[in-house]
């Protein structure tokens, strides 16, 4: 009896805990639970990156063309503010001045003058621009116009022999009448406008020349068609 009680008591010890793991709440987490629960990987803190570095060449807001130049893009040199290669730009380009004088003189125009006779095919070899005006043939050299003596023997008739000074691809005759023109508006000729360098105009125009300063030549050359604002 007494083997029998003892023998029931160690069963009783024995199963406990047994009980005991399976009255264990659902909610408990088992050490082999949480054993299979991967652990959370720690934070870690990086230092935060500093400014960041400027490019080795210069921005370029216009793609495609030279870098580094902002202002002028396509251009790899400074602004000129004198195109043309550095040469003073000259206002009165294509009629026959040189660039190193502002303007030709009167006898400059004499030194340049054929006073000679030539036939008809000699001077079609040596002047580019002949024409008829009034009663004689006329070539144009540097801005001035010339008798051509000889073009034509049968028209040979001018009023003056010597150069005319010409602009905006005027004839010697055109250039007359305006001329003409301005110095009648100025009460130094009162002849009629008839496109001819006869003496009434020439004395107009020496009057005219002497009392603005300039050359009393008698003629029209360039200084006196700039001081009438003809150009």
């Amino acid at each position: 009896m007494t083997k029998a009680f003892l023998s029931l008591i160690w069963v009783v010890v024995a199963a406990m805990p047994t009980l005991n793991a399976q009255q264990a709440s659902p909610g408990q987490i088992t050490a082999t639970q949480q054993s299979s629960k991967p652990k959370a990987r720690p934070i870690r803190t990086f230092p935060q990156p500093g400014a960041q570095p400027t490019p080795g060449t210069t921005a370029n807001n216009n793609p495609g063309q030279k870098q580094g130049i902002a202002n002028n893009p396509g251009h790899g040199k400074p602004a000129d503010n004198k195109p043309g290669n550095g040469k003073t730009s000259d206002n009165n380009v294509g009629r026959g001045k040189r660039n190193n004088d502002n303007h030709d003189n009167y006898a400059e125009a004499v030194r340049r003058y054929r006073h000679e006779r030539h036939d008809h095919d000699w001077w079609k070899q040596h002047y580019v621009v002949i024409v008829l005006v009034g009663g004689g043939y006329y070539y144009q050299d540097s801005g001035y116009w010339y008798p051509a003596w000889g073009y034509d023997p049968n028209y040979e008739r001018y009023d003056y022999d010597g150069p005319i000074y010409t602009y905006g691809n005027l004839l010697p005759d055109q250039v007359i009448v305006n001329v003409q023109r301005a110095l009648q508006q100025l009460g130094y000729y009162t002849g009629d406008i008839n496109g001819s360098l006869g003496v009434n105009t020439r004395n107009a125009l020496t009057a005219y020349q002497q009392d603005y300063g300039l050359d009393a030549t008698g003629v029209i050359d360039e200084p006196t068609v700039r001081a009438l604002g003809l150009i």
